[in-house]
C-alpha cells in the first residue's frame, strides 16, 4: 500500500493519481467506520465504476480499465455471472469473457481496488438474473428465500468463487485488489413477498458469507433490514438523502445510474453529464464516502446474454465510456473533473466534523474542516429552474439552478457540476462494404459470396414431442434456445367458400410473451411481441387458407429471460389460446388440439455457426442473396474491416434475428422502431430531478441499429459471418460500420473555474488559479488536421452547428491554429495574449472551438 503522506500546514491535498493505491505489496487491511473504509488505517474516499467482465472482451479489458483511471476512478466494481460459470451443476466455466480472474488481476495491474459483487443474484438486465436456468428445474427449488435446494446451490457457488479467488491471493487480506465483497442485491424490494422466509434468508446469507473468511467487509446494497454484519447501501439516480440503518455503518453509494437501458421498440435514454455530477457531488457534500457508477462502461450483451425480456444487444448505458469502449465525451471529461475536485476535499471530508449552513431556501453548504486546518465546503442549488448568488464566509457566489459547487479550501469554487468546460465528441459510425475474403473463389467479387440455408417452417426431423393443448415455451427449452416450434393442422371444407370470396378468415393467437411468427402452410403470414413493459401480445391476421388439410406452425421466441421481481423464475412464456375465426364451421379454437413440438432450429442443433461445423448442412452458393425470405442462414467470407477504430455490424435492412463471427456471438438483432407518438427531445434540460423517460432521443427510429463486433474476433481475412433471418431482410445490404471520433468541441465561458490542479498539493489553492482553457485531445495516432469553426465572444449554435453571435475576436480561427493544428492535443487559454479580452465589454465571453481530427 502507498503510505498516507505527512499533514501539510493549513491545507491537507492529496493530487488524485497519487491516491491511487499500489496493490503490488503485501497484505493490507480494510475495515470501516461510521465515516468510510479504513484501508491501512487511513480513511479513504472511493469513487468506483463497474466493468462487467463478460460484457467486453478481455482484449479490451486493460483499455477500459485504463480509461477510467485516466478519468479519476480508483476503484472497478463487477458482477460475478453464476450463470456464465456454472453451464450445469458443478460444469464450470472459466474462459474467454468469462475469465473473472484474468480480469481482477488487470484491475490489480492497473493499481485500483475491485469490489466483487458476487451475489450472485444480479438483476442487471441479465437473462434469469444470472441465476442458471437449471436451478429452476431443480425439485423443490424456489430462488431468494429460505429454501434449502436454493441455499444448497447458492452457497456451494459462492464458496467456489470465494476459493478461486483465495487461490490467487486476490482479496486485500492476501495483497490482492478485492476491497469488498457482496451478497444479495437489491433483495429489499422483494423481501416482504416472502413473509418470514424472506427474513430468514436475509440473515441466513448474510452470515452465510461472513463465514467465508475473506478479510474484507460484505455489503447488501437496497437491503432495508441488514443483519449487523454486513453494510447495506443505497442504488438510485440519487442518493445525498440516503442513511445506513447503523449510525456505525459508512454511507455508501452501489449504483449510480449515469444512463439508462434500452429495450427494443424504445426509444433512447440519456442522462445529461451535469445530472450525473450534480448527484455525485450532493452524495459526497452529505458524507457519502464510496460512490459506484453503474454502468461506467456497459458494454455489450452478447449471445442471449440479455434479459428483461427485450433488453438490447447494446448495453451501452449512455455510460462514461461507450459500447466500443470510447470515452463519451462531454460525459467522461466532466466527471474526471468531478473526481479531482472531490478528491482535493478528501481528507477533509473524512475526518472533519460536518457542519450545515442554510443559505437560502433551496442552497445550502456543508463545510468540513479537522484538528489539522485541512477545511471543504460544498455548496449546493437545488432550486430547479433559477440560479442565485449566495454569500458565504463573507464572499459571494453565484449558483446555476441545479448545481453543486466546490471549494477545497473552504474559499475557492474548483468545480461547478452545471459548468461543462471538457471537450466534446462527435462520433459517427463510418459504413465500410463487406469486403470479400482473398480466401474465397472469386478474389474479384465486389461483394461477397454468400452461402444460403434454409430452414422448413415447422417440425423438422421429426416432433421431439406431442401433446393435446400448449404447453409453457420456457418451461420446454430450459432457455436451450430462443425457439420453440408448435405445430398443428385443420381441415377445410372444401365447399367453404367462405376464405374465396373476399372475407379472409382470420387468426387469433394470444401469447405470454414474447415474440412469434405464424406460418400457414409453410408461409409467413403475421408476426406479433410484446414490448419492454408487457411481454403478452395478441395476434389478429388475415389468412390464406385452402381446401383440405391446412398446416399452422407457430415459430414463438424468447427474447430474454426475467431478470427480477418476486418470484421471478415461474414466469412464462409461449402461447395460450389458438383460433381461426371466419370460414363456414364459425370458430375454431385450436388452443385444445393435438400439438406437434419441436425444440430450436435446426441450424442450432448442428452448429452450422461454429467453425467446425460449417459443412453439416449443404449450402447453397450465390452472388445474390435472397432478399425478404424468412428461416434463412446466410455466410459468408469477409475480410476485417479497415484500421483499429471499434466495429459495428450494421442491420437496419434486416429483419430479427442472431449473427456470429468466427463462431463468436454478436448477439440477437432487431431494428425494430420505436413509436414516433414518444417523448424525445432535442436538447436536453439537465435542471431538475431526473427519470428514464426524461431526455430520450430516437423516436420513430430502430432502437439499435449497430451491432458490436470486437477488433479481437476478427482475424485480417477468412472471417465466417453467419446470420440467421427470422422474418426476412435484405442480406446485400449488411454492412461493417467503424467507430471513429471524427470531430471535437469544446465550448468555455470566461469565469469557468481553473486551477492547477497537479500541483494543489502545496501551500494555498489560490496561487494556483490560472485563466480558463480549453484541452482538445484526438484519439490515440490521430492528430487535429483542420479547425472548423472558433470564435471568441458569444458564439451561438451547438456542437456541430456553431455559429459567429454578434460578439467575435476575427483572430479566433488562426489563434486556435496556431496553438493546436496538427497535435494530437492542445491546451487553449482564454488570456490576453491568445484573444481581445477586452472586447464587448458588457458581454460575458465565451470561447467555442471545433475541430476535426484524422
Amino acid at each position: 500500500m502507498l503510505m498516507a503522506r505527512p499533514h501539510t500546514p493549513v491545507l491537507f491535498f492529496f493530487i488524485f493519481f497519487f491516491c491511487i493505491p499500489s496493490l503490488s505489496f503485501g497484505a493490507y487491511n480494510v475495515s470501516y467506520d461510521s465515516r468510510s473504509l479504513i484501508i491501512d488505517g487511513r480513511r479513504q474516499l472511493l469513487i468506483s465504476a463497474a466493468i462487467h467482465y463478460p460484457r467486453s472482451v478481455p482484449a479490451m479489458w486493460p483499455g477500459l480499465v485504463e480509461l477510467a483511471k485516466e478519468g479519476g476512478i480508483n476503484t472497478i466494481e463487477t458482477y460475478v455471472f453464476w450463470n456464465g460459470h456454472e453451464l450445469s451443476p458443478n460444469n464450470y466455466y472459466f474462459g474467454g469473457r468469462y475469465d473473472l480472474v484474468r480480469f481482477c488481476k488487470t484491475v490489480q495491474e492497473a493499481g485500483m481496488y475491485l469490489i466483487l459483487r458476487i451475489g450472485p443474484f444480479v438483476a442487471a438486465e441479465w437473462n434469469f438474473g444470472g441465476v442458471p436456468v437449471w436451478l429452476h428445474y431443480v425439485p423443490g427449488t424456489v430462488f431468494r428465500t429460505d429454501n434449502e435446494p436454493f441455499k444448497y446451490y447458492m452457497k456451494k457457488f459462492m464458496t467456489f468463487i470465494v476459493e478461486k479467488m483465495k487461490k490467487n491471493k486476490l482479496f486485500a487480506s492476501q495483497g490482492g485488489p478485492i476491497i469488498l465483497a457482496q451478497v444479495e442485491n437489491e433483495y429489499g424490494f422483494y423481501e416482504s413477498a416472502y413473509g418470514e422466509a424472506g427474513k430468514r434468508y436475509t440473515i441466513w446469507a448474510a452470515n452465510m458469507s461472513v463465514s467465508q473468511s475473506t478479510g474484507v467487509p460484505w455489503i447488501m446494497c437496497q437491503q432495508f433490514d441488514p443483519p449487523d454484519t454486513v453494510i447495506d447501501t443505497c442504488n438510485s439516480f440519487y442518493c445525498d438523502q440516503f442513511k445506513p440503518i447503523s449510525p456505525n455503518k459508512p454511507k455508501f453509494w452501489t449504483e449510480n445510474w449515469p444512463g439508462w437501458f434500452k429495450t427494443f421498440g424504445a426509444s433512447d435514454p440519456h442522462r445529461p453529464p451535469e445530472d450525473v455530477a450534480f448527484s455525485v457531488a450532493r452524495f459526497f457534500q452529505k458524507g457519502g464516502s464510496l460512490q459506484n457508477y453503474y454502468m461506467y462502461h456497459g458494454g455489450t450483451n452478447f449471445g442471449r446474454t440479455a434479459g428483461g425480456p427485450f433488453i438490447t444487444t447494446s448495453y451501452d448505458y449512455d455510460a462514461p465510456i461507450d459500447e466500443y469502449g470510447l470515452a463519451r465525451c462531454p460525459k467522461w471529461g466532466h466527471l474526471k473533473e468531478l473526481h479531482r475536485s472531490i478528491k482535493l476535499c478528501e481528507h477533509a471530508l473524512l475526518n472533519g466534523e460536518p457542519k450545515t449552513q442554510s443559505l437560502g431556501p433551496l442552497q445550502e453548504v456543508d463545510v468540513y474542516e479537522d484538528s489539522s486546518g485541512a477545511c471543504a465546503a460544498i455548496i449546493s442549488n437545488m432550486d430547479d429552474k433559477n440560479g442565485t448568488t449566495v454569500m458565504f464566509q463573507n464572499t459571494t457566489y453565484y449558483l446555476p439552478a441545479w448545481s453543486v459547487s466546490i471549494l477545497p479550501d473552504c474559499k475557492n469554487v474548483v468545480f461547478n457540476t452545471a459548468k461543462v468546460g471538457s471537450q466534446t465528441s462527435f462520433v459517427e459510425m463510418i459504413p465500410t462494404d463487406l469486403q470479400p475474403s482473398a480466401t474465397a473463389l472469386n478474389k474479384n467479387l465486389k461483394g461477397p459470396q454468400w452461402d444460403v440455408f434454409k430452414e422448413k417452417a415447422g417440425i423438422w426431423d421429426g416432433a421431439d414431442f406431442t401433446k393435446n393443448g400448449l404447453v409453457d415455451h420456457i418451461n420446454t427449452t430450459k432457455d436451450t434456445t430462443d425457439y420453440l416450434w408448435y405445430t398443428t393442422s385443420f381441415l377445410v371444407d372444401e365447399t367453404d367458400e367462405s376464405f374465396r370470396n373476399g372475407r379472409s378468415p382470420m387468426i387469433l393467437v394470444e401469447s405470454k410473451g414474447h415474440a412469434m411468427h405464424v406460418f400457414i402452410n409453410q408461409k409467413l403470414e403475421a408476426s406479433g411481441s410484446g414490448n419492454g413493459t408487457v411481454p403478452r401480445f395478441k395476434i389478429r391476421s388475415p389468412i390464406t387458407l385452402k381446401a383440405g388439410k391446412n398446416e399452422i406452425a407457430l415459430l414463438s421466441m424468447t427474447v430474454g429471460l426475467q431478470n427480477a421481481g418476486a418470484f421471478y423464475e415461474w414466469v412464462g412464456a409461449g402461447p395460450t389460446s389458438v383460433k381461426i375465426v371466419g370460414i363456414k364451421n364459425g370458430t375454431v379454437n385450436l388452443s385444445n388440439s393435438k400439438w406437434a413440438y419441436k425444440i430450436g432450429l435446426r441450424g442450432e442443433l448442428l452448429r452450422i455457426y461454429d467453425t467446425n461445423h460449417l459443412n453439416s448442412v449443404n449450402w447453397e452458393s450465390t452472388l445474390r442473396p435472397p432478399k425478404h425470405q424468412p428461416l434463412t442462414w446466410y455466410k459468408a467470407l469477409v475480410d476485417s474491416p479497415p484500421g483499429q477504430e471499434p466495429v459495428g455490424l450494421d442491420m437496419i435492412h434486416m429483419g430479427k434475428g442472431l449473427a456470429w463471427l468466427n463462431g463468436n456471438e454478436i448477439g440477437r438483432y432487431w431494428p425494430r422502431k420505436a413509436s414516433p407518438h414518444e417523448k424525445c427531445v432535442q436538447q436536453c434540460d439537465y435542471r431538475g430531478r431526473f427519470m428514464p423517460n426524461k431526455c430520450n432521443t430516437g423516436c420513430g427510429e430502430a432502437t439499435q441499429r449497430w451491432y458490436h463486433v470486437p477488433r479481437s474476433w476478427f482475424k485480417p481475412s477468412g472471417n465466417v459471418l453467419v446470420i440467421f433471418e427470422e422474418k426476412g431482410g435484405d442480406p446485400s445490404k449488411i454492412r461493417f460500420s467503424t467507430r471513429k471520433v471524427s470531430s471535437l468541441c469544446a465550448h468555455i465561458a470566461e469565469d469557468h473555474p481553473s486551477f492547477d490542479v497537479e500541483h494543489l498539493q502545496i501551500r494555498s489553492i489560490e496561487e494556483y488559479k490560472k485563466k480558463a482553457s480549453v484541452s482538445l485531445k484526438c484519439p490515440t495516432s490521430k492528430r487535429i488536421s483542420a479547425v472548423k469553426f472558433a470564435s471568441f465572444g458569444d458564439p451561438v449554435g451547438r456542437c456541430g452547428t456553431y455559429a459567429v453571435g454578434g460578439c467575435h475576436d476575427p483572430n479566433s480561427v488562426s489563434v486556435v491554429q496556431k496553438v493546436c493544428l496538427n497535435k494530437e492535443e492542445c491546451e487553449l487559454e482564454l488570456s490576453q495574449d491568445n484573444f481581445d479580452i477586452n472586447l464587448c465589454p458588457n458581454v460575458a465571453k465565451r470561447l467555442a472551438v471545433e475541430v476535426l481530427c484524422s
